[in-house]
């Protein structure tokens, strides 16, 4: 199902902060991902950072459907940013429009000063940038804000330090929107770490030791990750980019930060988690995710934590 997204921006939007996350998933969306993507202002045009107006921007929909994700970017000197009568406007837009059980909202730096005022981060974790972290704390006395941290998710609210900080965010809302490996092939193309954050699921196998640009070794984790459950031996592997055993042996090592051994189990021990949060049973999990019992399946999960 097609997801709408809208970029709302703010006077004096921060350049970056737009442009990170928008190019992301407009990227993500040549690879497959439906997103429908649009761009909102108060008025037709607006002014970036930098000063230079960028034109034919929607008016602020005045109805959104269901399960649309919605991203504010930040804005320079938005002490006074956010006292124009057009951020005003915004936060009014935000707090009527913006249901927190139907759509998703995520912003990017001082943003999350208007959803703030908005009255949507009441009593939720949320994080901006550190230079703002004051600010944001007496905007709201109810809103749990964390420091030092480079996004934060609280249900359908995402809250992101600044500039760079959005393009993280965007590659883990297309993880969770899409589907993490459209998130892996936008992070390559646009040359970027595909890095999480917190206690959101940075430590899942599926996306860990892929922090790196080796093509050959991308592909073998390709490969391994689409059918985890099937007996991959080193040769075969090292076949499909034709390269000798040895060499991927060291390779992966190198680039990964694992063995080619070790990754495998992890992602045969998380794809056996998936068939028992399924209704499976320990030993028929285990078995589809191709151990040849729950006892292996629970071995490699020890070795998995211990990666």
């Amino acid at each position: 199902m097609a997801r709408e997204v809208w970029f709302v921006l703010p006077p004096r939007f921060m350049l970056l902060d737009f442009a990170g996350p928008a190019e992301a998933m407009r990227i993500a969306s040549e690879f497959g991902a439906d997103f429908h993507l649009h761009y909102a202002a108060v008025e037709p045009q607006v002014r970036c950072s930098l000063g230079l107006p960028l034109g034919g921007m929607a008016a602020l929909p005045q109805q959104l459907p269901d399960d649309s994700l919605i991203i504010v970017p930040g804005a320079d000197c938005s002490a006074e940013a956010y006292v124009m009568p057009e951020a005003r406007q915004i936060v009014r837009w935000l707090a009527a429009c913006v249901d927190p059980q139907r759509h998703l909202l995520a912003t990017i730096c001082s943003a999350a000063l208007l959803a703030g005022s908005a009255g949507l981060l009441a009593g939720r974790q949320c994080t901006t940038h550190h230079s703002l972290i004051a600010r944001l704390q007496a905007s709201d006395a109810s809103a749990r804000v964390q420091e030092n941290r480079v996004f934060v998710q609280d249900g359908r609210l995402w809250t992101s330090a600044g500039i760079t900080a959005g393009i993280d965010l965007a590659l883990y809302l297309i993880s969770q929107l899409a589907s993490p490996a459209i998130a892996r092939d936008v992070a390559r193309e646009m040359v970027v770490y595909f890095r999480r954050a917190g206690q959101d699921a940075q430590l899942s196998p599926w996306l860990a030791h892929r922090n790196h640009l080796h093509p050959a070794v991308h592909k073998v984790q390709d490969l391994i990750a689409a059918r985890p459950q099937d007996d991959w031996s080193l040769p075969a592997l090292a076949s499909q980019v034709h390269v000798s055993p040895r060499h991927l042996s060291r390779l992966f090592r190198e680039h990964a930060g694992v063995s080619v051994h070790d990754y495998h189990l992890a992602l045969r021990a998380a794809l056996a988690g998936q068939w028992r949060a399924a209704g499976l049973s320990k030993e028929k999990a285990a078995l589809a995710a191709g151990f040849s019992s729950a006892r292996q399946w629970q071995r490699a999960v020890q070795s998995a934590q211990a990666l």
